[in-house]
């Protein structure tokens, strides 16, 4: 949120929401690092990160949330238009967990924000819950590429 803190501390970079430091100044600040945006449900509006050459794009929430209250719902539609317009990476974001983040990653999410289900698990510690989860995506790695596969040996687009 804060590219400022963000040098100082010497990270790899920022993330922006809407109502943070534009990504223009952001860059001038953190020059090269990575800065991310939350463009929440709008394809409008990512498209101006798309020209500032943000490094990822964010859209959700996917799924209501316990970590921040839900003001924008997104739906798998706008990862599909987003990926007709941008190689920029896409972020999944709000309220995904080990049981719905799938038809994200199956629907051209290339990466996932998850902390709830991680942090604030009922049934697993931090650590269990971070492990099976990991063990779930790779399964879905391994799925995604016998998909593309057949999809290569067969010619289809």
């Amino acid at each position: 949120d804060d590219p400022i803190l963000a040098k100082r501390l010497g990270a790899d970079g920022c993330h922006l929401g809407q109502k943070d430091t534009n990504i223009k100044e952001a860059r001038k600040i953190i020059n090269k690092k990575i800065i991310g945006i939350t463009w929440h449900n709008s394809i409008t509006l990512a498209k101006t990160a798309i020209k500032a050459k943000a490094s990822y794009l964010a859209f959700g929430a996917f799924y209501s949330s316990k970590t921040k209250k839900t003001k924008y719902l997104a739906n798998i539609k706008i990862l599909k238009k987003i990926k007709k317009i941008t190689k920029t990476p896409i972020v999944a974001i709000g309220g995904i967990n080990s049981e719905n983040y799938k038809s994200l990653l199956l629907n051209n999410a290339n990466f996932l924000a998850i902390s709830s289900d991680i942090c604030n698990n009922k049934k697993y510690k931090p650590l269990e819950a971070l492990e099976r989860l990991k063990w779930k995506l790779t399964l879905v790695r391994l799925e995604l590429e016998c998909f593309y596969n057949i999809r290569m040996i067969y010619g289809k687009s």
